[in-house]
């Protein structure tokens, strides 16, 4: 064991030797090495920060939330000519279904109201905002977090009351430093009345934040565009209960809206059911192949790379033939002369590699500064893919002269390096 520590070592030292007396050659060689272990681990660290915030920004829902709508969250196999003809969800529906369906925890109705809403008070105006119209039962499903104020309650949804909670962003656009609470604002032309405001949560580069929204009533909206179709997008959000087995509570909820609809034993569903979980599996699919792509792409300049280390490496033993021959006249054995030239190859590898990493962690923190609230993250693991790929590298790389090396005679190594 300790011989081997010696000939690592040994292996390092000559590494770091060939590192300083043949810059540019050395540079050269360990350049492929460097771009494919940057390429890769920067495709595996934008990927993992891309689910981190997506993930992140549904983690207010629960994963057993299901939402249904005339629309799909993924690809259908039913034709697009017959999915518009599917009709919207109805209050009526979230009614009934708030009544008869067994292990629910809670139901909301939601409109899709268009989008680019202005909220006014006084001289300020705060454009471009989301607005959720929900009823009071979306508390319950969503995880929100009031930094003061309220939500609003059952009668106030039930009446279509003109109350608001707006996100931070907005609050502080409208009044600054003061508290918006019991200020009544403007939105749709009506006047609305703010009962809380939400905590900050910061922006998210790909799903956008709570922090430029403002929620509203479901009536309260529906007095200002009704529910024609095309003008909004309703959808009934519902949260079983814990412990509850997914499947036959969407069976269940399936055929109550079957039943409702009078849809014929043999007919279709004209209403998709779409599950938080699904679209969760739906992300990783596509992170998935995302990586597939990125990391076909890299492998080709750590091809690059791995002749690079294999061509430092075959001049390394063409260097030193005068002492591979004298060492194994001394009594070297095959395997420490293999093992010498394989260790430095590793180490000349990693050391590529451990630049790349290291071009990756400056990326991700410039590009983090850039992207405000969405982190770009270069985790443990990725270091440790990155290290494990250019030793293996290495590895592969040094194989064929580190057998060249071990194999040559002593005599004919002495004469020729002489």
């Amino acid at each position: 064991m300790l011989i081997y520590l010696r000939v690592l070592k040994e292996s390092f030292n000559f590494a770091i030797s060939a590192l300083k007396n043949n810059r540019l050659r050395t540079f050269l060689s360990l350049l492929g090495v460097t771009i494919g272990i940057f390429s890769i681990i920067a495709v595996l660290a934008a990927v993992d920060s891309l689910k981190k915030d997506i993930t992140g920004s549904l983690s207010a829902l629960d994963n057993s939330t299901v939402i249904v709508m005339r629309f799909k969250f993924g690809p259908s196999e039913i034709p697009r000519w017959k999915r518009e003809q599917f009709p919207d969800v109805t209050y009526e529906e979230y009614q009934n279904l708030k009544k008869s369906l067994p292990d629910l925890e809670a139901i909301s109705f939601a409109l899709g109201v268009p989008g680019g809403t202005a909220i006014k008070y006084q001289d300020a105006t705060s454009a471009g905002v989301d607005i959720g119209a929900v009823t009071h039962e979306y508390y319950d499903i969503e995880a929100f977090e009031l930094e003061e104020g309220r939500f609003f309650n059952e009668p106030e949804a039930v009446s279509g009351s003109g109350v608001i909670v707006l996100g931070h962003e907005i609050a502080n656009t409208l009044f600054g430093e003061s508290s918006g609470i019991g200020k009544e604002v403007r939105i749709f032309g009506r006047r609305a009345t703010v009962i809380g405001i939400l905590k900050k949560q910061g922006q998210s580069l790909f799903t956008g934040s709570r922090d430029g929204q403002a929620f509203v009533p479901a009536n309260f909206a529906r007095r200002v565009y009704g529910t024609t179709k095309g003008t909004v997008f309703p959808q009934i959000v519902l949260k079983p209960e814990d412990g509850v087995d997914n499947d036959e509570f969407i069976a269940m909820l399936e055929q109550q809206l079957r039943n409702m609809r009078g849809l014929k034993p043999g007919e279709i569903n004209n209403f998709f059911v779409n599950q938080l979980q699904g679209f969760a599996d739906f992300i990783d699919n596509i992170t998935g192949q995302l990586n597939v792509i990125g990391l076909v792409i890299s492998g080709f300049s750590l091809l690059v790379g791995g002749f690079g280390i294999a061509n430092i490496m075959f001049v390394s033993v063409k260097e030193r033939t005068n002492l591979i021959g004298i060492q194994k006249s001394l009594g070297a054995k095959n395997r420490f002369i293999l093992s010498q030239f394989l260790f430095e190859a590793i180490i000349l590898s990693v050391i590529g590699g451990m630049v790349g990493l290291f071009i990756v962690w400056l990326v991700s923190i410039v590009a983090s500064q850039f992207t405000g609230d969405f982190e770009f993250v270069l985790s443990p693991l990725n270091i440790l893919i990155g290290t494990a790929v250019s030793a293996v590298i290495g590895l592969i790389s040094g194989i064929i002269p580190a057998i060249s090396a071990s194999k040559l005679d002593p005599v004919e190594a002495i004469r020729t390096g002489m």
